[in-house]
């Protein structure tokens, strides 16, 4: 049984149109997490603001550009800037995604899916140790949505993430929404991906919305984070809470971004879940 206090479990992803808001008001938010890349510049605008947003809130910093799944070598520059905002912030949790997204140092504006081989198992963890090595500290690696697969792919993409995982050291961001999204558009079971991992690593859960789109062969569903989470999602979610209580969780919305009072409201919906959970026994809620 998990103890936590329960303003601590449920956060909101820090964007730009809320970030007056929430130094002026300082809401009601157990934590936020941001994306690294756009805190890097120790001079900035941005970086000032995350300084002292971070004497309020506890941070979580979330990275889109490490590529590690890229065959290219890490880069030295990302890394010293990643080094340096997560010396200053001490955030609660580093983490990036099991994708690639370079090729010769040209980047794509996309995380990119990787072919599940044992060699790309063998390339990914060793990328994931030297970052690990570098920071002084563990990361955790979160699940792709995806909209294609490798046909050479020896390996279901949960027990590459678990193997990942287990060979690393690393700890897990389940993103919930992702696992939906990727069981339509890969025809799998969404308990069978999450039993297969290691439930004590999972250290970070993301909640966001998806987008249908509609071809003349069929739909796909793409991982916009431009909605309100769906309601099989807050399933999954109430079911991750029941079986292994409480787990720091993020209510994610990059597109489209509403007021603020709309990312509070779904944090509520989590907040609801934790507390009916705990109401039936499941967990304890100081």
């Amino acid at each position: 049984m998990n103890r936590l206090a329960q303003q601590q479990v449920v956060g909101v992803g820090l964007r730009s149109p809320h970030i007056t808001q929430i130094i002026e008001q300082q809401p009601d938010i157990g934590w936020l997490e941001v994306h690294s890349e756009n805190y890097f510049m120790a001079s900035s605008t941005a970086r000032q603001q995350l300084r002292h947003i971070a004497e309020h809130y506890p941070i979580s910093c979330h990275g889109i550009g490490l590529s590690l799944g890229s065959a290219d070598p890490l880069d030295r520059q990302h890394l010293v800037q990643l080094k340096h905002l997560v010396d200053e912030i001490n955030p609660i949790a580093v983490s990036d995604h099991l994708s690639w997204s370079s090729v010769d140092g040209q980047f794509f504006n996309d995380l990119l899916p990787l072919p599940y081989t044992e060699a790309a198992l063998q390339h990914f963890c060793r990328k994931v140790e030297q970052v690990q090595e570098f920071l002084g500290r563990q990361m955790l690696i979160e699940n792709p949505s995806s909209y294609l697969s490798f046909a050479h792919s020896e390996i279901p993409e949960w027990e590459f993430l678990h193997q990942v995982q287990q060979r690393t050291g690393c700890g897990l961001l389940l993103d919930l929404n992702n696992i939906y999204v990727s069981a339509f558009n890969h025809g799998f079971d969404c308990d069978q991906y999450i039993a297969a991992l290691d439930a004590t690593a999972v250290q970070e859960i993301h909640l966001a919305g998806f987008t249908v789109k509609q071809f003349e062969d069929g739909e796909i569903w793409i991982d916009t984070h431009s909605k309100p989470v769906s309601e099989p999602v807050w399933q999954l979610y109430r079911r991750w809470v029941r079986q292994h209580g409480l787990t720091p969780t993020l209510i994610e919305w990059d597109l489209d971004i509403p007021e603020l009072s709309i990312l509070l409201a779904e944090a509520d919906k989590a907040q609801t879940i934790i507390m009916q959970e705990a109401q039936h026994g499941q967990i304890l809620i100081p």
